[in-house]
């Protein structure tokens, strides 16, 4: 493109932030009329950028200025055209710039529509987010959202969810919950089934607490291949999870959790097993005085094994006629007290009662296998579901036996109301030690299977 020389008009020269400068060659003062182009079609002024140059030409005709920008891109003559010198200027600078960087291609779009590029930039600036990736998200927001405004959408997004931390995923949010239940004096099984069920479901679900979906824990729950006791233990552990993730604001608090859509298995429960006076008899003339605490409280208080093997004798006072089974002990973290019966300390009363009272847990096993010695079966939770049986049947009152055993009254009445009759509640509670109670002896043999019963070896 050829240059024209001319005279600078230092009225309208201006510096850019690249420090070039933008030249004209109008005369006058700045009320001064621009003048026509000359006889050898010259431009009336000239806005130069590096070595880029873009010339503007001034034409009149019946009273109307016109102003036309000329420059070559692609090999061809490009013409824009004005009503204000002003506005030729701004976009012969903006023109030139593009010819020095080589980006010729934006002078494709008009003055009007580079304005609005420039402000939408501007506006995402702050942001520091590129102009596409804002096009691109909103269109996206735009097809999810249908007709509906995206910024009631926004608004109503906000109002749920301005409180909440995010970006927590849910082994952050299990480690913080045991360290916290720990402080709060759980009790040392509620933490156990708590850390085991827990740390099992944060390995399946790595990722963040608000990814999780009730699709997934239902999924992943039924694929586990258990009990529908222990998938509904496991589900109460995951609820309570949830529950607690929301009350630290890693979820919306007005909002129900992926735990909140999932169902408790609807499991049929088995029959309550419970001994008879004969059997309940029969076992405990025949124990040697080792497993008599086991065998006696088992039967006559309904405290739960798990209960009874952190148990201390210091806890059983047979002065006072009660068993205090406390919060760090109990299955529900709660302390409860437990009453001893007349028959209950007659047995408790000739033994050594001095640190715990499940010397070992062997002893467990050798309960039953003195039950299998006497071809008596030992179903599961026997001692205990005897107990509240015979218990409710005496007192008549499920509210009292639920304290006493530490259940709910709903489960004491659903349960083990009406299994049993008062005078076989009676005789339940009237067993006594025989004669020479203390003198039983009972070998047990695991590896051999060896048994011997005062001194006979049984099969």
């Amino acid at each position: 493109m050829n240059d024209v020389q001319g005279e600078v008009d230092t009225i309208s020269s201006v510096m850019d932030e690249a420090g070039d400068k933008m030249v004209t060659n109008c005369t006058g003062t700045p009320n001064t009329r621009p003048r026509k182009s000359g006889k050898n079609g010259g431009p009336c002024a000239k806005v130069k950028f590096g070595s880029a140059s873009v010339p503007i030409y001034l034409s009149q005709s019946k009273g109307r200025t016109r102003y036309f920008l000329c420059y070559h891109r692609d090999g061809k003559r490009m013409r824009q055209t004005f009503t204000d010198l002003a506005a030729a200027k701004k976009e012969a600078q903006f023109v030139a710039q593009r010819i020095q960087s080589g980006m010729q291609h934006v002078t494709d779009l008009k003055p009007h529509e580079r304005d609005s590029f420039k402000a939408a930039e501007a506006m995402l600036q702050k942001t520091g987010i590129p102009l596409v990736a804002a096009v691109e998200d909103y269109l996206r927001a735009r097809d999810l959202a249908g007709t509906e405004s995206l910024a009631a959408m926004a608004a109503e997004y906000g109002q749920h969810f301005k409180k909440v931390v995010r970006r927590v995923t849910i082994p952050q949010i299990v480690a913080e919950m045991l360290v916290h239940r720990e402080q709060d004096g759980a009790s040392k099984v509620y933490l156990g089934q708590l850390k085991t069920t827990l740390n099992r479901f944060a390995a399946r679900f790595p990722g963040e607490v608000m990814d999780a979906t009730s699709q997934e824990i239902d999924a992943w729950l039924r694929s586990l291949d258990v009990a529908p006791g222990t998938r509904n233990s496991m589900l109460r552990c995951i609820k309570v999870f949830f529950s607690f993730a929301r009350g630290r604001n890693y979820l919306p608090e007005d909002k129900s959790t992926a735990a909140d859509n999932v169902r408790l298995v609807k499991s049929v429960s088995d029959d309550v097993s419970v001994f008879t006076p004969d059997q309940m008899r029969t076992i405990l003339h025949a124990s040697p005085p080792r497993l008599l605490p086991i065998l006696a409280i088992g039967a006559f208080s309904g405290i739960r094994m798990a209960e009874l093997n952190r148990l201390d004798w210091s806890a059983v006072d047979l002065e006072r006629r009660i068993i205090e089974i406390r919060a760090g002990q109990a299955k529900t973290a709660s302390r409860r007290v437990v009453p001893i019966t007349d028959n209950l300390a007659a047995w408790l009363e000739p033994l050594k009662r001095k640190g715990k009272v499940v010397a070992a847990k062997y002893l467990h096993q050798d309960v039953t296998a003195l039950a299998r010695v006497l071809k008596i079966d030992w179903p599961r939770n026997v001692l205990r579901h005897s107990f509240i049986s015979y218990r409710i049947a005496t007192v008549k009152s499920a509210d009292q036996v639920a304290l006493e055993a530490g259940n709910s009254p709903s489960i004491i009445f659903k349960h083990y109301r009406e299994l049993t009759t008062e005078d076989i509640a009676d005789e339940w509670f009237g067993i006594l030690p025989k004669d020479g109670q203390l003198e039983n002896t009972f070998l047990w043999d695991k590896r051999s299977g060896k048994k011997i019963l005062n001194g006979t070896q049984v099969k």
